[in-house]
């Protein structure tokens, strides 16, 4: 069954284009080394919350919009291989391809897919 990477992300809202642009980049090195699907969502109706919320997980600022993405790999193999391959392609490298967003405040994980309708 399907493995699934998981991204949120705060991005400066004038860094969209930007984004999108390393976003293209980094979709078709995905593809290229196993991922079967790449989907990249910018916020649009994205609430502040008490307890939790999207905009409290990345500590998102006045000027910054959430992102949530996933890519879907064949497996965990797959996505394992696949990713260590993407992260030293130097088309992903910071002074070709950089992080228009801080990276440090990204969530993600890795996930197992249970169900699919």
């Amino acid at each position: 069954m399907a493995y699934i990477d998981i991204f949120v992300a705060p991005v400066p809202t004038a860094n969209r284009e930007q984004y999108k642009k390393h976003c293209e980049i980094a979709a078709k090195l995905f593809k290229e080394y196993g991922a079967t699907d790449v989907v990249q969502c910018w916020g649009d109706d994205v609430p502040d919350g008490k307890v939790t919320s999207f905009p409290m997980a990345v500590k998102l600022k006045e000027d910054e919009t959430v992102i949530f993405s996933w890519i879907v790999w064949p497996d965990k193999a797959t996505r394992d291989a696949g990713m260590q391959k993407v992260m030293v392609d130097p088309r992903m490298q910071q002074d070709v391809n950089p992080m228009p967003f801080d990276g440090q405040r990204m969530v993600f994980g890795g996930f197992k897919n249970i169900l699919e309708s």
